[in-house]
């Protein structure tokens, strides 16, 4: 009977163990996934509702893999902008996570997920560092169309809780 009992619970552990590697392996694939996007990227902005000092000016992307593999750091500028908010995205265990260093003065963090097909990562907010006095970043996704284009959907929270989309609709310059 006691073995029956080690052996059952043998077979919970590794199972288990099993779990966490396949939730791994799907961080590590959303990671990749990401990595395909390292380089320089232009293309215009729309919002929802009209953000009239950024909807249709052009902007650009830089994605860059840094500390030897471990961090992608995305950075976006707008035409018009003194400066660019910095986006830093990293494997923590088995979640895919992104700290955006907004020029709200806060930090939100977001964990992602790969869309079934391969195409796309969504990050949904977990928490944020610093005040939300002027709002924070709170969605993101990026679809991969191909090699050379692909798209960002980033989700603002306003003051009260109001949704700001912007789209961005970016093609490989290098």
């Amino acid at each position: 009977m006691k073995l029956k009992s080690h052996g059952f619970l043998l077979a919970v552990v590794l199972m288990a163990l099993s779990t966490v590697a396949f939730a791994q392996s799907d961080a590590q694939k959303s990671f990749d996934k990401m990595k395909t996007l390292a380089g320089s990227w232009e293309g215009h902005v729309t919002t929802l509702p009209l953000a009239a000092d950024i909807e249709g000016k052009p902007m650009q992307v830089s994605l860059r893999v840094t500390s030897m593999g471990n961090a992608i750091m995305h950075e976006a500028t707008g035409a018009g902008r003194p400066d660019d908010p910095i986006t830093m995205l990293y494997l923590d265990g088995d979640r895919l996570l992104l700290t955006h260093y907004c020029d709200a003065g806060n930090r939100p963090r977001m964990a992602g997920n790969m869309s079934p097909d391969g195409k796309t990562v969504e990050f949904d907010f977990l928490d944020v560092a610093g005040s939300t006095q002027y709002g924070h970043m709170h969605h993101a996704v990026f679809t991969v169309i191909d090699a050379n284009h692909h798209t960002e959907d980033w989700t603002y929270m306003e003051p009260g809780d109001k949704p700001m989309h912007a789209h961005m609709d970016l093609q490989r310059t290098k």
